[in-house]
This record gives C-alpha cells, structure tokens and sequence, in this order.
C-alpha cells in the first residue's frame, strides 16, 4: 500500500548530514546567502543550490520550529515547505482538540502536526505524496526520537480508502495551491477536496480536522462542509494563522466559535455560539476606556456579541472600537483615553502636544501615512491614538495610553 523502507536513501543527498557539512550550515546561518552561492559548494557531493536551501530552511525554522532548529542532523526540505507547515504553537495548540489511540495525518507535509499529535496518540499514520518529503519525515522523527509515526509515501484519500479498520481521527490540511502553484480559497479548489471526500473519510473516522487558511470565509466553508461542530480561529501573537474546523459523523447541533490570540504573556479566548441571537449593542461617545479586540475575535465576526458579554459599548457600528467607564478584562488591547479631540489641524495643533505617537485607523476614511502627513505627528512612543469615526458621524481623534 505505501512505501515505507529506505525511502530516505532513494530520495536524499545523505551526504548532507556528515558532520563536516551540518558545522558548515550551523557556521553559516548568519551569513549572506547570495555570498555563499557565488563562492559554489566546497564539498563534491553536494550542490551549492543544496547547501543554500538547508541554510535557508533552517534560518526560517529558527523562530517557527525551535524544536528542529535545535535538533542535530535535522534534513530540511525545501524552504516553501517550512513556511507553509504549522508553526509549534499552533500545532502544540491543535494536538489537545482531539484524542484518541490512532489518528491519520493524510496531508502531512514537513509532519509538526504529526509530531504534536504523536504526544496524544498511541500511533500517527503520516501521509505525503511527495516521495522526498515523506522521506525527509521518517528520517527527522529519528532524530526527534518519535517511534509511533509510520510514514507512507501515498496520496492520503488514496490511504484512507485502502486501510482497514478506524481511526479516533482523520486530520487534513489540504494544500491551498492548484496544478499552477497559484493560491486558492475555496475547500473544493484545495488538493484534497474535501468537501467531495467526506463521505470516504467519514467512513473511516467520526472525527475531522481540518486546517485552513485564515483568509477563508468562514460561512462558505461551513456551507461546503457538513457536520461542522466547532471552529477555532488561531490568532499567535495578534495575526491569525489558521483556522480549525472539527468535523463530527452525524452531528447536527448549533456550531461553536472558539477564538484564541495566544501571546506570550496570556492566551485571549473567546467563544461564542453561531445559532445564538445577534444581540443588539449599546453605543456611546469615548467613555474612560477603550478596547480594540484581538483579530481573532475580528475575523469571526462577533463585532456586537463581544460588546454585550462584556458590557461595553461600540463607537460606530462600522468602527468595531469599544468603551466603558469602568475598566473591564478584555480579550484585546486596552487603553487609558486621555482626551477625544476633532479632526482639526489647528485643535490637533493646539491639543496633541506629542511628536510621536502609534496611530492606528478605524472607519476613518483616512490611511495612518495621509494623518501623519497632516498632523506631523511621528512613528513611536508611548502614546496611542485612534482615528475613528464616532457615532454621530463626526471624525476624531482619540488620544490615549496603553494599559495592556
């Protein structure tokens, strides 16, 4: 059924991993890599394009992939295949959504998912159609001293279709690039479709996860799929990076909306239900405070059921800022406002006594470059100002400082 020996020897330049090259890689990291290519290779067996790629994915692995930057004799694919894997955090982040004894990876890529998943399942089933990829996991999960993946070198529907018995979970992250490697958004464009492939995989498995891109819209992808019971929208470090989509054989019920904006000091959750009644918001001028929510609350699109949970009220109804007198914990940036002032060059003249400020645009009509223009005002410093449009329509400037 799939390819699963010496699969690494067939595909590989193993003379990547001698130690005299990987010192050579490790030596170069912080060097200029066109530098490096217009010296050429100094080892006979291996291309100086071999050399620059290794250097390059893992420069790219530093910050994402911690765990195989700092594992010796790691084989690295080609440097698109790092930035299109999930990062640990998310991947980290994923793994505790699911569990169960075997689950079936059937788009595995660089396989980070595989590895987060191989800490809560008895035995991960890696599936890559790209031979050298496969290989290049098999050896990896070696040096990463993981024995409960078994990697095989076949199309993952194709996997599915053949084995023989269930697993606790199907996961997919089906690639967003067609026969042309142009991007696409829609689940059916995606290889594997699996909106066409439900039907096989619920037959092996009650559970689906699916990963998406974060640009997808959220009510296409549900009317694509069936069964959808939650989805998590993964936001790290303010900018969301996928979004999760589990699958349940035969569920009907109302679907969950998780939102999470993982930080390094906090993780900001937020949840809501997407049969609940839209709740209709309060609205008010600029009170004590403001909150500017996390873009994963944003990308769900829970612009009112997040100001009445939390008791607060919107500016604008197309402005998605929000105020209170009194200071609330709140899943997004928060701030002290000091003043709100109209957008006036001689009021701003007379009333923003600091050169520099962080200017962020909401409904304003206005692009942050064309008010810095206007205003003079600089890039930096401690205060924080919000042009936005208010509820009577009037356009202003709300001058504040940061509280988290």
């Amino acid at each position: 059924m799939a390819i699963r020996s010496h699969i690494f020897l067939l595909f590989l330049n193993t003379n990547i991993l001698r130690t005299d090259v990987q010192d050579f890689i490790n030596s170069n990291l912080k060097n200029d890599i066109s530098k490096l290519i217009f010296k050429g290779s100094p080892f006979d067996k291996i291309s100086v394009q071999e050399l620059a790629n290794q250097i390059q994915a893992k420069q790219k692995s530093e910050k994402k992939l911690p765990t195989w930057f700092t594992t010796k004799n790691i084989y690295y694919p080609a440097k698109i295949s790092i930035e299109q894997t999930s990062s640990e955090i998310t991947a980290a982040y994923k793994s505790k959504l699911v569990k169960g004894k075997k689950i079936a990876d059937i788009s595995g890529g660089f396989g980070v998912d595989s590895y987060y998943f191989s800490k809560v399942f008895e035995k991960v089933f890696h599936c890559e159609i790209n031979s050298e990829l496969s290989g290049i996991v098999k050896h990896n999960a070696g040096q990463l001293n993981i024995n409960n993946i078994e990697t095989n070198n076949i199309n993952g529907i194709q996997f599915i279709e053949q084995y023989i018995g269930e697993f606790d979970c199907i996961y997919i992250d089906p690639s967003r690039r067609d026969t042309q490697q142009n991007k696409v958004f829609f689940l059916r464009d995606c290889a594997p479709n699996v909106p066409d492939s439900l039907d096989i995989l619920f037959a092996k498995s009650k559970q689906i996860l699916i990963k998406t891109s974060p640009l997808l819209d959220l009510s296409s992808a549900i009317k694509e799929l069936n069964n959808v019971k939650v989805i998590h929208i993964v936001a790290v470090n303010n900018e969301v990076k996928e979004l999760l989509f589990l699958l349940e054989h035969n569920f009907n019920g109302n679907t969950t909306i998780k939102t999470v904006n993982i930080l390094k000091s906090e993780v900001q959750k937020f949840n809501f239900n997407l049969s609940e009644d839209k709740t209709t918001p309060e609205y008010s001028l600029p009170l004590n405070y403001l909150y500017e929510p996390n873009v994963a609350i944003l990308k769900s699109g829970a612009f009112d059921r997040i100001a009445t949970q939390f008791n607060i009220k919107k500016l604008h109804n197309h402005t998605h800022l929000y105020t209170s007198d009194v200071l609330v914990e709140f899943p997004g940036r928060s701030f002290k406002i000091e003043k709100t002032i109209p957008y006036n060059k001689k009021i701003i003249q007379r009333e923003v006594q600091e050169k520099k400020a962080n200017i962020t645009v909401r409904n304003f009509g206005k692009s942050v470059d064309q008010i810095r223009k206007e205003t003079k005002i600089k890039n930096g410093g401690n205060t924080y100002i919000f042009a936005t449009k208010l509820l009577n329509e009037s356009k202003v400037l709300i001058i504040s400082s940061k509280i988290k």
